[in-house]
C-alpha cells in the first residue's frame, strides 16, 4: 500500500486516483477526514505522532508525507525557524532507533515543529524490512534544511534522492505556490519531473516540447474572459458561519446575473439605457437584483465604449497583500484565523455615458469551490464542514496537479493533465 502522513483533505489522494492507484490516509482532523470519505479515500483518524509503526511493516510500497505546515510558514509567527535545532535532533535520534520527542517537545516554541520529524519515525521502522520503494514529501520553503538531513539519511540507507523547490504554476497550477520537495527512490534515479509552464510560453525546439504559458486564474476558473463581473457573490454566513456583506438569503452570481440579462456585458453601440438615480450601477453590481428594488430600476448596461472590469484577487487586507490579476494565476493561498481573507477586487473604474465614473464594486468574497480549483481540485471536490473548516483544508492541501507530476514516475503511470477536470 501507500501510506499518506498527514494526509489532509486528499490533495496527494486525488492525484493518485487519477493515476488509477490509491493510497491510506493518517489524519487526524474531523473535517478533513470527512472530506477524504466523501471523497472515497481510505483514512485512518489518527494522531500520527501517536500511531504505531509496526502495524504497516512488510506492507507499503510508498511513503507520503505533508506536515503541517502551520509553525514555518509566512502566514504564522513561523516558530519552527526557532524549535528547527530541535527538530533536525529528533530527525537524527529517530534514525538511529532513539526516540527523543517528549523531551525535545517540552523545549519546542509551538508544539507543531516536532510533526516534521514524524516521517522519520515511521522510514526508520519500515526500512528494517526493505521499505519503503519510494518517498514524496512537501512542506513550505523553509523546511527545505530538514529535507535536506532527511536526504542524507535516506542516502546512507540506499535511496537515491532530490531535494529543492518547485513552483506549482511550473507543472500547470494556477497558483505560484512554491513548495519544498523530496523525492527519493530505492529502484531509479530521483529527480523532478519536467516542468510543462513557464511565466511565457516557450515553443517547442530541438531541445524540448516547450511549455505552455501558465495557467491563468480565468482560464482554471472557466470564466472565458477576465473582463467581466464573474466571481461568486453568496450571503448567508461569512468566514466560519459569520455575516456576509450581501442581503440574507441571496445566492447569485454576477456572470448569472448578465445571462438572466439583469447585468448586460455588450450592447449595441448606439444604444443608451438612463441610469437611475436612487440606485446606481456599482449598486446592483455589489448586491445582485432584488425584489424591493424601485419599480423605475433599470438593469444597469454599459456601452461598448465603456472600461469594462478587470478583477484581480488580493490575498488578505494587509498594506503588503499579494495581487494578482485574474489573467495571471493566484498568489499561494493561505487562510489564517480569518478563514476566508482572499477577495476578488476591481482594479480600475468604468465611465459611464456621459463621461460619469462608476462606483467601484465592493470586495468580493473568494467562494471555497473557487479557491478549491486554484489548488487544482475538481470543481464538484465535497468539502465539508463550515466556510472556515473548508478554508482551512484547502489552504494546508497540496496541489493535486503537482502531486500527480511527483507521484507519476513512482508509479510508472503515464499522466495526462487532461485528466484534471478544474471548473468544466
Amino acid at each position: 500500500m501507500i501510506l499518506d502522513l498527514f494526509a489532509g483533505p486528499g490533495g496527494w489522494s486525488h492525484a493518485l486516483a487519477v493515476l488509477g492507484a490509491r493510497d491510506i490516509g493518517l489524519e487526524w482532523d474531523e473535517w478533513a477526514c470527512r472530506t477524504r470519505a466523501m471523497a472515497g479515500q481510505l483514512t485512518i483518524r489518527t494522531d500520527v505522532a501517536r500511531y504505531p509503526t509496526w502495524i504497516f511493516s512488510g506492507r507499503i510500497l510508498g511513503l507520503i508525507a505533508s506536515p503541517p505546515c502551520q509553525a514555518w510558514s509566512m502566514a504564522g509567527k513561523r516558530l519552527g525557524l526557532v524549535d528547527q535545532p530541535l527538530v533536525h535532533q529528533a530527525v537524527a535520534d529517530l534514525a538511529a532507533g532513539r526516540d527523543t520527542r517528549e523531551q525535545l517537545l517540552s523545549a519546542c516554541a509551538d508544539e507543531r515543529s516536532l510533526l516534521a520529524a514524524e516521517p522519520m519515525r515511521y522510514l526508520h521502522a519500515l526500512n528494517t524490512v526493505g521499505e519503503p520503494e519510494w518517498v514524496a514529501m512537501e512542506e513550505v520553503p523553509d523546511v527545505l534544511p530538514l529535507w535536506r538531513q532527511y536526504a542524507a539519511i535516506l542516502r546512507s540507507w540506499g535511496f537515491s534522492v532530490w531535494t529543492g523547490i518547485l513552483n506549482a504554476a511550473d507543472y500547470g497550477v494556477p497558483q505560484t505556490r512554491k513548495r519544498a520537495i523530496l523525492l527519493a527512490s530505492r529502484i531509479r534515479t530521483a529527480e523532478p519531473p519536467p516542468p510543462t509552464h513557464a511565466k511565457t510560453a516557450e515553443p517547442e525546439s530541438l531541445f524540448g516540447p516547450g511549455r505552455a504559458r501558465w495557467v491563468s486564474m480565468a482560464e482554471a476558473l472557466g470564466w472565458g474572459r477576465t473582463d467581466g463581473p464573474v466571481p461568486t457573490v453568496c450571503a448567508g454566513g461569512g468566514p466560519g458561519g459569520g455575516p456576509e456583506p450581501f442581503p440574507s438569503g441571496s445566492r447569485k452570481t454576477l456572470a448569472d446575473a448578465r445571462d438572466r440579462g439583469t447585468w448586460l456585458h455588450h450592447i449595441a453601440p448606439d444604444t443608451v439605457v438612463p441610469r437611475p438615480q436612487s440606485r446606481g450601477a456599482g449598486w446592483i453590481a455589489r448586491h445582485g437584483a432584488r425584489d424591493d428594488a424601485p419599480a423605475d430600476f433599470p438593469a444597469p448596461t454599459f456601452t461598448s465604449k465603456a472600461t469594462h472590469w478587470k478583477w484581480s484577487l488580493r490575498s488578505n487586507n494587509q498594506a503588503n497583500a499579494t495581487v494578482r490579476r485574474a489573467d495571471e494565476p493566484a498568489g499561494t493561498l493561505f487562510f489564517g484565523h480569518r478563514a476566508n481573507e482572499c477577495t476578488w477586487v476591481a482594479d480600475t473604474t468604468a465611465s459611464l455615458p456621459g463621461g460619469e465614473q462608476q462606483p467601484v464594486p465592493e470586495p468580493i468574497r473568494i467562494t471555497a469551490r473557487e479557491a478549491g480549483v486554484l489548488q487544482s481540485f475538481p470543481a464538484e471536490y465535497p468539502w465539508q464542514g463550515n466556510k472556515g473548516q473548508q478554508f482551512s483544508q484547502i489552504g494546508n492541501a497540496v496541489p493535486p496537479r503537482l502531486a500527480a507530476h511527483l507521484l507519476a514516475p513512482h508509479l510508472n503511470k503515464p499522466f495526462d493533465p487532461n485528466d484534471f477536470a478544474l471548473a468544466a
